[in-house]
């Protein structure tokens, strides 16, 4: 049987996915969000907007004759996972997350954790801080009910209106960053505290490297917890699932 893939994207690891497999000639779509404008060039047709929850994802995976499916969204993207694990059952799909492992604290590290965007805007009460929010566009808003504070935001498309924040600076830019790159921000900014989704991997790792060089203090928001899944760390592993499953890779 020859593989006809759905791929979830959005990350670096989908794009090196969608490489993988095109290489391979195997069949493929690689699916995105639609929350960043500008998408990459990639080597897989690709197919942009949501599917209209697990119900419309289950029925896209029939009509489409999907025989695999592959969760490659960021680890924050819950909702998305667990469509996916819910369409997938009902379609009889198999599923596989390829998956980056979380940051863990290293030496030198001052990371206070918290489960939820709600739980960072809590910790963020007091005194006005310097802070470089890293949280992405879709939860700035969260953060106007801690307004004393001066936020620093890297973002990967201009903001439609302006942020909801009193004082703040906008930069945009598309990563990967390195740690030299943004310790020399932090220090341009005089940032003081760092708030970060625990994304995991290595493009958006420079940030939580350089607060170490600089001695500031990391406010870690955990992933999300998600539905029991087949996870992977690598597209070849995802491969190798594939040809495990009977599918016929053409190698």
């Amino acid at each position: 049987m020859r593989p006809n893939l759905l791929i979830l994207g959005g990350t670096t690891e989908a794009t090196a996915l969608a490489h993988a497999v095109a290489d391979r000639s195997i069949d493929a779509t690689l699916s995105f969000a639609g929350r960043v404008e500008r998408v990459k060039r990639q080597p897989v047709p690709i197919r942009i907007g949501g599917f209209g929850g697990a119900k419309g994802l289950t029925d896209w995976l029939r009509e489409n004759r999907i025989t695999h499916v592959v969760d490659a969204t960021h680890p924050f993207a819950a909702q998305m996972s667990r469509n996916a694990v819910a369409a997938c059952a009902e379609a009889d799909v198999p599923l596989i997350a390829l998956t980056r492992p979380p940051w863990r604290p290293e030496p030198g590290d001052s990371w206070q954790t918290v489960p939820d965007i709600p739980a960072a805007v809590a910790a963020l009460a007091g005194q006005p801080r310097r802070v470089m929010l890293a949280v992405g566009r879709m939860h700035l808003e969260a953060f106007a009910a801690q307004p004393q504070h001066f936020y620093l935001l890297r973002l990967v498309d201009p903001p439609a209106s302006p942020p909801p924040l009193p004082r703040h600076h906008v930069l945009v830019s598309r990563g990967p960053f390195t740690v030299a790159e943004d310790t020399g921000l932090m220090q341009a900014h005089a940032i003081d505290l760092v708030v970060s989704k625990n994304a995991g991997g290595t493009g958006a790792r420079a940030k939580i490297d350089a607060a170490r060089s600089l001695g500031l203090p990391v406010l870690m928001i955990d992933r999300p917890a998600l539905p029991a899944r087949r996870e992977v760390g690598t597209p070849e592993a995802v491969l190798d699932w594939l040809a495990h499953s009977g599918a016929d890779l053409g190698v």
